[in-house]
């Protein structure tokens, strides 16, 4: 039979010998070996939901093609499947993590918004005639900050 006295003088012994710091100093006085904890963490970078990046992409595509226009054409989105005409295209928005809407004006001159699920996206532009009295619009540079080019659209400065 072991005396519990003995046992616990060989822990000790054993622990000091091993150069090991106190568990229970470290469970008690963390801030003096790791430092004071911050007042707050940062915000985590936030991700592109699909939404976004089918905006992005959307931009890239409305940019490119605006860039092969002349001077007596802009763009406007034809519907697939549909007898609804085409949308000339004013703006361009999303809504993540699923919605992209388009909205600009019909043939007739109408104001018209489309609202589509990211999951049934078909896009098609068209180059349509611009109207005589005003130069063509151009949206492509103004659908992000980030565009460095002219209003032109073609990235002329």
């Amino acid at each position: 039979m072991t005396d519990p006295k003995s046992d616990a003088a060989l822990a000790a012994a054993v622990h000091e010998a091993s150069g090991m710091p106190d568990v229970d100093r470290l469970a008690t006085d963390v801030e003096s070996l790791l430092g004071p904890a911050p007042e707050a963490l940062p915000d985590p970078p936030q991700q592109k939901g699909p939404a976004a990046s089918a905006y992005e992409r959307l931009v890239a595509y409305i940019r490119s093609f605006e860039s092969e226009l002349d001077s007596d054409h802009e763009i406007a989105m034809g519907f697939a499947g549909s007898d609804a005409g085409v949308l000339k295209i004013e703006g361009l928005g999303f809504y993540d993590p699923d919605l992209i809407t388009f909205y600009g004006r019909d043939d007739e001159g109408n104001k018209t918004q489309l609202v589509q699920h990211i999951a049934q996206l078909s896009v098609l532009l068209r180059a349509v005639p611009k109207t005589p009295e005003r130069p063509a619009t151009r949206i492509g540079f103004r659908l992000d900050a980030g565009w460095q080019g002219g209003g032109a659209g073609d990235a002329s400065v």
